[in-house]
């Protein structure tokens, strides 16, 4: 099967589209690679670089074939300086030749020039160029038009955290907005704006935490993907993401990281559990 990055001596097909084919061939799940120090620790690896290289690529080997999307998670690789990044770096090739889609887990919010470096990750030039990046919408919306305009010029997407599961959260996301809405939805309309010429596949998306017990925002007029954290260890379960997302258009990307990554480190292990979490997400569709 050809990689759903596309050609990159074409136009790259935008991040929307390509996330829509790997979610058809390969099932919607998302898989994080998380190598928290108690998780290096669970499967016998040192809190080093050299245990985190083992525990990504493990990752890589046991579900890059089989997911849509692989998302590691930036900070637990900066944690070990130059060498975690090496070590993202080796992951993130690893994963593009096994042909998913990587979404770096990163959060990154700032403005002006800081955002456009940030957002260089997403040029197929990059030393580790990415597909997708996660993003932080709360220095305004208006901060990330550097990472929109990286996206539309490279095909790459952007996640905009919006109604995140954290307690903490809803002291800022719940709170009214100036436009009268809560400042959730007014991020949520700001991206069904972006996304409006390309819905429902649009390549901007939202962070929406899937163990939230209600859906307290609107995304009728989303018009792109939604990431929702928060699959199995969490609390979440795909009927309940059923019933939280039945009503979007766009690809509902649900994430798993703890509840596959215990299965390490044999990679026989890991590929099962995530098949079998696969396998539930479909039959409640």
């Amino acid at each position: 099967m050809s990689s759903p990055r596309g050609d990159q001596a074409a136009a790259p097909l935008p991040f929307g589209q390509r996330l829509r084919s790997a979610a058809t061939a390969r099932g919607p799940l998302c898989v994080g690679i998380d190598p928290h120090p108690a998780l290096l620790g669970a499967w016998g690896l040192s809190d080093d670089p050299r245990g985190l290289d083992t525990f990504a690529m493990t990752v890589v080997e046991a579900v890059g074939g089989q997911v849509a999307v692989l998302k590691p998670q930036s900070a637990f690789f900066e944690r070990h300086g130059s060498a975690g990044i090496a070590a993202l770096e080796r992951a993130v090739a690893g994963a593009r030749d096994l042909g998913c889609l990587i979404l770096l887990d990163a959060k990154r919010g700032d403005i002006g020039s800081t955002m456009a470096a940030y957002a260089d990750y997403l040029d197929p030039g990059h030393p580790m160029a990415v597909d997708a990046m996660t993003v932080s919408p709360f220095l305004g919306f208006g901060s990330l038009e550097p990472a929109m305009t990286a996206a539309r010029v490279h095909g790459g997407g952007l996640f905009v955290l919006a109604r995140t599961s954290n307690p903490e959260g809803s002291e800022v996301q719940l709170a009214d907005s100036l436009a009268g809405s809560s400042v959730a939805q007014q991020i949520i309309d700001a991206v069904g704006a972006v996304n409006a010429p390309a819905r429902p596949d649009g390549s901007i998306g939202v962070v929406i935490g899937g163990t939230l017990p209600h859906l307290d925002v609107d995304l009728a007029a989303l018009g792109g993907p939604v990431l929702c954290p928060g699959l199995g260890a969490q609390g979440g379960d795909p009927a309940q993401l059923r019933r939280l997302f039945a009503d979007v258009g766009g690809v509902v990307l649900p994430s798993s990281s703890r509840d596959i990554l215990r299965h390490g480190p044999h990679v026989g292990a890991i590929r099962e559990a995530a098949f079998a979490v696969a396998e539930d997400l479909a039959a409640a569709s």
